[in-house]
This record gives structure tokens, C-alpha cells and sequence, in this order.
């Protein structure tokens, strides 16, 4: 059975400013069963590499902001 999953498509990418100096990192927002799942990741190699993801209150604020979203 494969796995069953839809793309966000108003998912945010946003790059991380205030982090490593050697390499660009980004985040990326958007809705996983009505929740805003933050990861953060790089490029190296060609590949992306995760960093990082969680369900942070953070990334959304910053998804809702981007949206308008009131709940």
C-alpha cells in the first residue's frame, strides 16, 4: 500500500536568516491534517537534507500570517 499524502499548495518556503553562515537553509510551512508542519532543510550535494521538522508554533504564526488565517 502506498502512502496517501497532498501537497500543500499554498505552502511557504522562507530562507533562515538567522542561522548558519557556511550554508543557505530554508524552512518550509504548510498544512498536514489541518496542523502547520515546519521542517527545515539544505541543499548539499544536490540533495536536500533535513534538519529538522515539528508542529511549532512558530512556523505557524508565520503560515497564518502569510494566509490571513484566524482561528
Amino acid at each position: 500500500m502506498e502512502p496517501s499524502f497532498e501537497w500543500d499548495p499554498k505552502r511557504v518556503i522562507a530562507r533562515d536568516i538567522g542561522h548558519s553562515q557556511r550554508e543557505q537553509r530554508f524552512f518550509c510551512f504548510g498544512l498536514v491534517e489541518r496542523r502547520v508542519l515546519t521542517v527545515r532543510f539544505t541543499y548539499r550535494d544536490g540533495k536536500i537534507r533535513i534538519i529538522g521538522a515539528g508542529f511549532w508554533l512558530k512556523g505557524r504564526r508565520v503560515y497564518e500570517a502569510q494566509f490571513k488565517v484566524h482561528k
